[in-house]
C-alpha cells in the first residue's frame, strides 16, 4: 500500500512540473502607454504631461489661472 501512495505522489509531482504553463495573460492584456515628457508648473510645482501644460514667457504652468497668478503672459 505504501508503494501505491509513493507512486501517486511521484506521478502528481511529475504532472505538476511537466504540464504546460499558461503565460500571464493579465500582464499581456494591459498595453503599456508610451512614456510622456513631464513638465513642472512654475507657480504651484505640480507635475503634468508637457503637452497639457500652458506656456508662458517665464515657464510652463498647469493652468491659465496659474500663469496669470505668476504675472506671466502668453508668449507671442
Amino acid at each position: 500500500m505504501k508503494y501505491l501512495f509513493w507512486l501517486l505522489v511521484i506521478a502528481l509531482a511529475w504532472w505538476v512540473f511537466t504540464r504546460p504553463r499558461k503565460a500571464d495573460t493579465h500582464a499581456s492584456e494591459q498595453s503599456a502607454a508610451p512614456a510622456q515628457d513631464m513638465a513642472r508648473c512654475a507657480h504651484c510645482g505640480v507635475h503634468l504631461p508637457q503637452d497639457e501644460a500652458v506656456r508662458g514667457e517665464k515657464g510652463l504652468y498647469c493652468s491659465t489661472e496659474h500663469r496669470s497668478a505668476a504675472l506671466d503672459r502668453n508668449p507671442a
